[in-house]
């Protein structure tokens, strides 16, 4: 069975305008003259969406696009604006994918897993952007899909996340495995692939610890986390997961580039997605690094994980496509 192949959604309705409240991308009064765009306009829908954390790369590219099909007449109306932002949002999130073929395209991304054998997900961030409660969730999700899991608890640092993702295991009836205060990290995850293979499990989700991205040897350690995993389970990890917490906009950025040097994440999960106002960070994630948002975290309840639907996030957005 395929661990994870699409987390359930709620009904678009309720996606969308969960991605109108995040975004808050007003365009209404941005209305091209007879003239066309103005100098005015073009600042002011750059401030727009920096504002929404779109980020200064996606940004450029969205006024430059803008600016180079109203140079060609493309651009006659708000309506036209609006298409042509959803087009080229299109184009970061999904390359080589039009707005008009993002609806029918397979827009939310999944998750990697093993042709065959144990599947292992790690899961790596800065302290606080909520990766326990993360990979709980995640846990949650693939033993209701029928898979048997095994939380890793690799934080030996921090005692509050042990228990943490203890509650979580017998929550989800997952197994779970720990390692001393202090341990070594890679030694937990080692021992839990051995348990895991021991144990007839489907899935192991490596929980780590919160580490500053400005911390060298800290970074280094979680290398060694990841090198241990790819050495004892061949093509593991199958998912890098990098957890970011969707109210610190553009600081995400800093993070995943310090993040990648060390292990190479293969995808973001955007945890905290309900307390944030400014939502334009997946297409500045995407668009800077070209990893996708694959995880999105909606609340504190089991069940608040879920798939990001770039088709979701255009509608609520943009709206559908003229």
């Amino acid at each position: 069975m395929t661990p994870l192949g699409r987390l359930t959604r709620k009904g678009s309705g309720t996606r969308g305008s969960l991605w109108r409240r995040v975004v808050g991308f007003a365009l209404p009064d941005l209305r091209p003259s007879a003239r066309g765009l103005g100098a005015e306009t073009l600042e002011d829908l750059e401030d727009r969406l920096l504002a929404a954390d779109f980020g200064v790369e996606a940004a450029l590219r969205l006024v430059d696009r803008v600016e180079a099909l109203e140079r060609r007449g493309r651009i006659r109306g708000s309506d036209a604006l609006r298409s042509a932002l959803r087009e080229e949002v299109a184009k970061i999130l999904l390359p080589g994918t039009s707005a008009e073929g993002a609806s029918a395209a397979k827009t939310a991304f999944t998750l990697r897993d093993s042709a065959r054998g144990i599947t292992l997900y790690l899961m790596v961030g800065v302290n606080g952007v909520g990766k326990t409660t993360s990979a709980g969730k995640l846990a949650h999700v693939l033993a209701g899909r029928g898979n048997k899991v095994l939380l890793a608890a690799a934080d030996t640092y921090r005692a509050g996340a042990v228990s943490q993702l203890r509650i979580w295991a017998d929550r989800t009836g997952a197994d779970f495995v720990a390692g001393q205060p202090g341990g070594d990290p890679a030694a937990v995850a080692f021992d839990a692939i051995d348990a895991a293979r021991a144990r007839g499990v489907d899935v192991v989700i490596v929980d780590t610890a919160g580490r500053l991205h400005t911390r060298t040897g800290l970074m280094d350690e979680l290398a060694k986390v990841r090198r241990v995993i790819a050495r004892k389970l061949p093509g593991a990890p199958h998912e890098t997961l990098i957890v970011l917490d969707a109210t610190v906009g553009q600081n995400a950025l800093a993070q995943v580039r310090a993040f990648r040097d060390a292990v190479s994440p293969s995808g973001i999960l955007l945890a905290k997605m309900d307390s944030s106002a400014r939502g334009g960070i997946v297409v500045a994630l995407r668009q800077e690094f070209g990893l996708p948002v694959k995880l999105v975290g909606l609340g504190e309840g089991p069940g608040d994980l879920e798939p990001f639907d770039a088709n979701a996030f255009l509608e609520g957005v943009f709206g559908s496509p003229a």
